[in-house]
């Protein structure tokens, strides 16, 4: 079953593995065909001083309001602190059954957290958080299977103990969206 492609805008430098893998893994896992580019924004209009990270709701609805159309999926891949008012930070965000999605890696590296670069589980954790957030603009809901990847994840621990994929209630809901 062919769904809406798939495109992923940088606002970013990122890896051309990195970019590859996610392209890899949300085709594969959204059956459909993905499509890349670079998006420029000044980030400076979206940053809160008083907290020293950039606007989630924001970027979202700029991603929506200049980076999408009404028949594909569009996520836009940051590298900054993201927040939105409500949570201390945000790996992404999405409008459920929309068109438009965020993620960002600024907190998915082990670099972050003191521990040893893992590169491999870098581009893992990316790949999970841009499917998660593409599983929302298809109208998934978070899950509560431990491995699906549309199960919320506050820590980035909880990333790693999902998997990269939907599970087979979610893969259904998936396809059969009107069941």
């Amino acid at each position: 079953m062919q769904k809406a492609k798939i495109h992923i805008v940088s606002f970013s430098v990122f890896d051309h593995e990195l970019l590859k893998n996610i392209a890899d893994a949300a085709g594969k896992e959204f059956v459909t065909n993905v499509i890349f580019s670079e998006g420029h924004i000044d980030l400076s209009d979206y940053f809160d001083p008083s907290r020293g990270q950039y606007q989630g709701n924001e970027l979202l609805k700029i991603i929506e309001d200049d980076f999408s159309d009404l028949e594909d999926k569009t996520i836009g891949l940051f590298s900054v602190d993201l927040f939105i008012p409500i949570l201390t930070y945000i790996y992404g965000q999405a409008y459920l059954g929309g068109n438009s999605a965020i993620a960002s890696s600024h907190r998915l590296s082990n670099a972050r957290y003191g521990l040893k670069e893992d590169l491999d589980l870098f581009r893992d954790r990316m790949a999970k958080e841009v499917i998660h957030e593409l599983g929302h603009t298809f109208g998934l809901i978070h899950c509560y299977n431990p491995k699906c990847v549309m199960r919320s994840s506050t820590y980035v621990e909880e990333i790693d103990q999902k998997n990269k994929t939907l599970c087979s209630s979610c893969k259904s809901k998936y396809l059969n969206p009107l069941l």
